[in-house]
């Protein structure tokens, strides 16, 4: 193709002038060479010569062949890679035809009617030998071999080793080992293959004509496995079973997953390419030193052949046979776009996997821009985008972009926000272009939030935040500051007022100058309220915050004495209704919660019930009548006369009063109230007395006695 980019060494192999010796040594006289340049860059789905400049030179007295084989010999990837002469010579030479042989990848160009061909005719043929690969995007490198004349060897240019099929059904693997080791090719020492790498598993195992004999063992150690055979001999490549592990220098085995080696039968202890039947062919399994003896010529496990390798052995020659050519399958294999603030250029970057980058306008044809792996783009006042191309591969283009992006604006609505104390507040900010970042410090600093709206955390002082629109990477001229400024709430203090029954209380919200709104509607300072409840108002300031004072407001019923209970000295008051805020007194005595009173001297008395919170108050009289316990008639003015204190105060009252006998010795009433120790003016002796009081005809009597001391 006229836009591949050729520069290729080919690989060949020559086998001419040759003849067999009685054991199997290749013979030559004199040696014929070939030479070739390719070094391709592939583009997808394309057709690619694999070589040009071809030259070989042979013995004058040699100018022909009878084959050539072209082979695909790394990389290969069969049921995608095909190797075929182009149409042009194809319809032009008749006399030379070709087949491809898809398991091994191997191109042959021959005589259809078995002719001998001349070498100047294979060199044009060479020449005319296209590659081509079906998948849309193909990866890889792919490696040429040539040979002339012997079709059953394969060349790895990796290595410079050569790789024999031998045929040989039912051989045993010793006997397989020892026949390899008999074979040279051109001064070369054969041996049983070593296979110690990808490449060259691939070529002699999964695109060799057939399966056989590989030179690894561990006959002299079970699971120790060795390469025996070669310049490899004595290294070990692989410890244990199926489930065994590869080891250094190679680290490399291809045994067939997941079951290889096994060793069943405990007797397999020499490696094979296992059946292509098999599956994964190319791949290895362990087999008895003549396969498996169970198994018929036709079987998977019977052994067909054996490997060998020529190549790497000491004192083997250095030999001038062949060359190599190469097709990488070329991408863009990265790119880096640019941007920019505004109008200006741009430097856009790509690279690709083999080939110099080209840059275009456009994603198919269009104008050739630049060439390299950097591309610098006119001054742009708008995002454009631009496409990488791999060599000539047009397939090939990736679109590059190169971004202007405008620089944004800003707006916040509200620069200056109150907040009442303590809160959270939603900050707005709006940009034409890209994102809103939040910050908090007008310069610098780490991003905060980000969008149009932030929700501040808990604030309690003055505190201000910055917005900055970003566009891409693109800032807007200045971060806009919003200032939130924290204002106090009105102090209030909740209130318990106490409403006397029957009348009115004023609830004042205790602050002035402010708006109100009550519970009741009402929007005064203060209001007047007649009946109990709980009641609030809102109070807002000059900066619109607010605080809500609570009032409740409990009755109190007016205190009023029921009755009083007099026993003796002990006195308790009973109100109409008992309530915790009433309390007590008796005459003028300190008030106390507790209704009952002792010790209460005889007399005439005043009860007090009243309300804590001045809601009122209630009295009523009493007498406490109590019988002294002695008196001292002695004329010293101090307890000269027995008398009960406020009998005055029942008129119908009477009190007997008896000696111990019985004798009656005075009586006391409302005109007589005390008794002065005598009978009939002459003084009774120490002694007690006894007295029987009724206070009315509708009491009992009272029953008592007391001493008379001298």
């Amino acid at each position: 193709m006229k836009n591949s980019f050729l520069h290729f060494i080919i690989v060949v192999l020559f086998f001419t002038n040759q003849s067999y010796s009685n054991n199997n040594t290749f013979l030559i006289d004199p040696p014929t060479t070939i030479t070739a340049e390719g070094d391709a860059v592939y583009c997808p789905q394309s057709y690619v010569k694999i070589a040009q400049n071809v030259v070989i030179t042979h013995d004058p007295s040699y100018t022909s062949t009878d084959a050539i084989y072209v082979q695909i010999s790394s990389g290969y990837v069969n049921g995608q890679d095909l190797l075929e002469l182009n149409n042009l010579f194809a319809s032009t030479h008749p006399l030379i035809t070709s087949y491809f042989n898809a398991s091994e990848g191997k191109l042959k160009l021959f005589s259809p009617t078995g002719s001998l061909i001349s070498y100047d005719d294979f060199v044009e043929a060479i020449e005319a030998v296209e590659f081509y690969n079906s998948s849309p995007s193909p990866s890889g490198t792919r490696s040429f071999s040539i040979s002339i004349g012997i079709g059953n060897l394969s060349y790895l240019p990796r290595n410079g080793h050569y790789y024999e099929y031998v045929p040989a059904l039912g051989i045993k693997w010793t006997e397989a080992r020892d026949a390899a080791a008999l074979r040279t090719y051109y001064g070369l020492q054969g041996y049983l293959a070593t296979l110690t790498a990808k490449d060259e598993a691939q070529l002699a195992g999964a695109q060799a004509p057939g399966t056989g004999w590989i030179g690894g063992s561990d006959a002299e150690t079970e699971g120790l496995w060795k390469w025996v055979t070669g310049p490899e001999a004595g290294t070990i490549f692989w410890r244990g079973k199926s489930n065994g592990t590869t080891t250094a220098p190679f680290n490399f085995a291809n045994w067939h997953a997941p079951n290889e080696p096994n060793d069943s039968g405990n007797n397999e202890d020499y490696a094979h390419i296992t059946s292509p039947a098999i599956g994964n062919p190319g791949t290895w399994n362990d087999l008895p030193l003549a396969g498996n003896p169970i198994t018929t010529a036709n079987g998977n496990y019977y052994p067909r052949g054996y490997i060998v390798e020529y190549g790497g052995m000491p004192g083997d020659p250095v030999l001038q046979l062949s060359a190599s050519t190469t097709i990488t399958m070329t991408k863009i294999t990265s790119t880096t776009p640019a941007s920019r603030c505004q109008s200006g250029s741009l430097s856009l970057q790509a690279t690709s996997l083999k080939g110099v980058v080209n840059w275009y306008d456009s994603p198919t044809a269009g104008t050739l821009l630049d060439t390299g792996n950097s591309f610098t783009t006119p001054i742009l006042s708008s995002t454009t985008t631009y496409y990488a191309q791999a060599a000539d591969c047009s397939s090939s283009r990736v679109a590059v972009t190169a971004t202007i992006n405008d620089i944004p604006t800003l707006s916040v609505p509200k620069t200056t926000i109150p907040l009442c104390e303590t809160g959270t507040v939603t900050l707005n900010a709006i940009t034409d272009l890209g994102i809103v970042n939040w910050y908090d410090q007008p310069n610098g600093g780490s991003i905060i939030a980000t969008g149009n709206q932030f929700n501040t955390p808990l604030i309690k002082q003055n505190t201000s935040y910055y917005a900055e629109a970003n566009n891409n990477g693109c800032i807007s001229t200045t971060r806009e500051i919003i200032n939130i400024i924290v204002h106090p709430l009105p102090v209030v203090n909740d209130e318990e007022v106490v409403l006397c029954q029957g009348s009115s209380s004023e609830l004042d919200t205790g602050l002035s100058g402010m708006r109100y709104l009550w519970s009741t509607g009402e929007n005064t300072q203060k209001i007047t309220i007649t009946t109990p409840g709980t009641y609030t108002v809102t109070v807002t300031n000059e900066n619109n915050c607010s605080s809500t004072k609570t009032i409740i407001v409990t009755e109190h019923l007016l205190p009023e004495i029921d009755y009083i209970e007099v026993k003796e000295a002990s006195v308790v008051i009973f109100p109409k209704q008992t309530h915790a805020y009433f309390e007590y007194a008796i005459d003028e005595g300190n008030f106390q919660t507790s209704n009952a009173f002792f010790d209460i001297p005889s007399g005439l008395h005043t009860a007090y019930i009243r309300d804590i919170t001045a809601c009122g108050q209630d009295s009523k009289e009493f007498i406490v009548l109590i019988p002294p316990k002695f008196f001292t008639p002695n004329n010293d003015s101090y307890n000269d006369r027995w008398e009960i204190n406020g009998l005055i105060y029942y008129p119908k009252a009477s009190v007997h009063i008896f000696d111990r006998y019985g004798k009656l010795i005075s009586i006391l009433h409302a005109q007589n109230l005390s008794w002065d120790g005598t009978y009939h003016q002459t003084m009774l002796p120490a002694d007690d007395y006894w007295y029987v009081m009724k206070i009315d005809e509708n009491s009992p009597e009272i029953r008592g006695h007391f001493s008379l001391k001298r």
